[in-house]
This record gives structure tokens, sequence and C-alpha cells, in this order.
């Protein structure tokens, strides 16, 4: 499934979700992103031994929220990061998955536990709290 197909707000090349693989609308999301080598951002990241971004990470770790959280006509914005860990780095050219759960809510507060893994190592794990959008 396509992440702009299914609600997601951002537009290349601010998407970091290449392919949704499940979705339980207001419950959990799980997908894939893999950034290519050739994108502009490795080449002044630890030139010589690239690693993906930990705040990038982590917006493809909210954009799966997002897309977890999938109310029709809602929108949801990024309103804090908890307790986010990186125990490896993610590289260039591998395949990264994604997952968000839907841990809590209060008000137009929605807390989601997030993963990303590369094979069995974890890159990236913690809390992300959105909330909703007011319209503009």
């Amino acid at each position: 499934m396509n992440p702009e197909d299914l609600g997601l707000p951002h537009r290349p090349p601010f998407v970091f979700v290449d392919t949704v693989h499940e979705i339980e609308a207001g419950t959990s999301a799980r997908g894939v992103k893999t950034f290519a080598g050739s994108d502009p951002m490795f080449a002044g990241h630890f030139p010589g031994n690239p690693l993906v971004p930990g705040v990038i990470l982590t917006e493809a770790l909210a954009q799966m929220a997002g897309l977890a959280a999938g109310q029709d006509g809602r929108r949801f914005l990024l309103s804090a990061i908890r307790s986010m860990k990186f125990p490896e780095a993610a590289r260039p050219d591998e395949q990264i998955s994604l997952s968000a759960a839907k841990t809590g809510s209060m008000g137009g507060l929605w807390m989601f536990e997030t993963r990303a893994t590369v094979g069995d190592r974890i890159v990236a794990e913690g809390v992300i709290v959105l909330n909703e959008a007011t319209a503009v």
C-alpha cells in the first residue's frame, strides 16, 4: 500500500515510508523504508561511513504512527518524542522495518510505541506522541 493513498499528508522528498504492509486503523501499522545510498544527506553525514540520521528515523516512525492513527478526515502532528533510543546504526540501502502501536490516548493526544529494525537489529525505538491538528 502506498502511504500517500492512506492519508499521509507528506509529499516527496519528505515521505519516509515506502510501503505499508499492515494497518489497523486507530491501533497499529507496519511498513518499510529504504534510504538510497545516492540520497544527498549521506554525502555529509559521516562521509565514508554513512548512516541514517536518528532524526530521520524518528520522523519515519512518526509518519508510521500517523498512519496507524488512521482517522478519516483527521490529521495528526508530532507533539512529543519520548525516550527515543538508537541502539545500532541503520545504513543506506538497508530495508528498515517500521512499526507503531497505539498505547493510549487522552484528549487529542495519542501515544505510540515505535520501533525500527533492520533484520533482527533494533536501530530505533521509543514513544511518539501525536496531537490532533486543528484545521488551518
